[in-house]
């Protein structure tokens, strides 16, 4: 197991003990409670209708799209889905939260208690609980740099569907915070309900930091917010930890309030302090009935659900022989999953992993493409494993060939006709070759025989250098041993 999380203080060791909050936008056309488009990147205010802007006497009319989608996350998440929640108004001001209240879920959310599984980096898993996930309608956006003195409101996000889905304390470190992001984030993808676009804010997490001497009950935390990348969550959980810890020492106490993290500086400010339930004055919103599912309904979204990461990294391991490692990089998006299922079809599937991910993986990231935009298709990668495999070529200039497609487009069988490559298994030629190399370096050849075993490898890679990589390395190695040792 990896060893436990621990900042070192002055007074000893120190645990940090993380929660997260994360928002993410519901995939839908419409917003929550009105039939305004939620599509990102239109011009400001215009996709605003009277119910978004809170005109008088406009009634919310609930989005049956959002709830089943919300459902689906359920039960993607291994949740109780509650067939009976309610929408609460929680009371608060925000300049761009025209209502003056948010309609949100309080006591009685539609998903209950569930679980995710983090792959942790030794191959081990860590079960996190979830503790709920309820719907709620998003604030609309305030600009404070359109005009030095005025702040300008853009109210295209008002009313935009989303999940807050609440983690229990169970997290620990920096990095484990950062898998349970992406293991979310991969959840919502593969069942379609949040396309995880963080730089797009249509998924977002409020970090819950606390620090405790091993042992000792809970701390107070600091909440951190709005955090929009894995990289920023990180670094916030750090300064914020070692932060807490030094109040601590020092004898303070830590203040229970929100805080904000300054990506420049690297280092979280006070924001507010943290309300508590009561200062929203949450109260059931009279203008929606509660929300009533059907059983058969949800039942049906479930049998609909695709086959989920954690289900297909087993398979993945069960019946392709994959190491834990290697399954989890292949499952994280259902696009990746399904394009090495194309490529190890009816080839060894152990290979095929090693040339997606080492060799299509590194050139990709290289390039800075995604692998929708790869130069090299599954059937392609798929031919070039074939030609290894029937011993058309070596693995030595597959690496040549491989590069070669990425840059043109070519198939693997075009360029090593075009190019000669074809792996040189013909005995004759071989031995031909080793001869040569045996007769300019027979000074050598005497000290092998001397008991100099390790000049073995100048002998193979000299012979492969003439061949100019197209000998059959198997075959060289085989017919060396004869001639050197008989």
């Amino acid at each position: 197991m990896t060893e436990p999380y621990r900042i070192q203080g002055e007074t000893g060791e120190w645990e940090v003990v993380l929660g997260l909050e994360v928002h993410a936008q519901v995939i839908s056309q419409a917003k929550l409670f009105s039939g305004s488009s939620t599509k990102f990147g239109s011009e400001a205010n215009t996709q605003v209708s009277l119910v978004d802007a809170a005109m008088p006497g406009m009634l919310p009319v609930i989005n049956r799209e959002c709830v089943e989608q919300a459902v689906r996350t359920g039960l993607a998440l291994k949740a109780q889905i509650n067939l009976r929640s309610v929408f609460d108004r929680k009371n608060y001001f925000y300049a761009d939260l025209p209502q003056g209240y948010q309609i949100s879920q309080y006591k009685d959310p539609i998903v209950g208690e569930g679980v995710l599984l983090l792959d942790l980096p030794d191959g081990s898993t860590k079960s996190v609980g979830i503790e709920r996930l309820h719907l709620e309608q998003d604030a609309g956006k305030s600009l404070h740099d359109q005009h030095p003195q005025k702040t300008y409101i853009d109210l295209n996000r008002s009313g935009v569907a989303l999940m807050e889905i609440v983690s229990k304390p169970d997290l620990s470190s920096p990095e484990e915070a950062g898998l349970y992001v992406k293991k979310l984030r991969s959840i919502l993808r593969y069942v379609g309900t949040c396309d995880g676009n963080m730089q797009e804010g249509s998924m977002r997490a409020d970090v819950n930091v606390s620090v405790r001497k091993p042992g000792d009950p809970l701390g107070t935390r600091c909440e951190i917010k709005n955090m929009n990348s894995v990289r920023f969550i990180h670094q916030a959980i750090e300064y914020e930890a070692r932060r807490q810890i030094e109040i601590l020492e020092s004898g303070g106490k830590i203040d229970q309030e929100t805080r904000l993290f300054d990506t420049g500086r690297g280092e979280t400010r006070s924001m507010r302090s943290k309300e508590d339930a009561h200062d929203y004055r949450y109260f059931p919103d009279p203008d929606l009935l509660p929300l009533v599912l059907d059983q058969a309904r949800v039942d049906a979204l479930g049998a609909d659900l695709p086959e989920l990461p954690d289900v297909k990294k087993a398979r993945f391991i069960a019946d392709f022989g994959l190491s834990p490692y290697d399954a989890a990089i292949l499952v994280e998006e259902r696009a990746t999953a399904d394009w090495y299922e194309k490529l190890a079809k009816g080839r060894d599937p152990k290979i095929a992993a090693n040339w997606l991910i080492s060799e299509l993986f590194g050139a990709l990231n290289k390039a800075g493409k995604d692998l929708v935009d790869s130069p090299v298709s599954a059937d392609a990668l798929g031919g070039l494993v074939d030609l290894i495999g029937d011993g058309t070529i070596s693995g030595r200039i597959a690496k040549e060939v491989f590069a070669e497609m990425f840059e043109t487009g070519k198939s693997a069988g075009e360029i090593v006709e075009e190019k000669g490559l074809r792996q040189v298994s013909d005995t004759g030629a071989i031995e031909g070759i080793i001869d040569e190399v045996l007769a300019e370096n027979a000074d050598k050849v005497e000290q092998y025989r001397g008991g100099k075993d390790k000049l073995f490898g100048f002998f193979v890679g000299q012979t492969m250098k003439k061949s100019q990589g197209k000998a059959n390395p198997g075959m060289v190695n085989e017919l060396l041993r004869k001639k050197l040792d008989g």
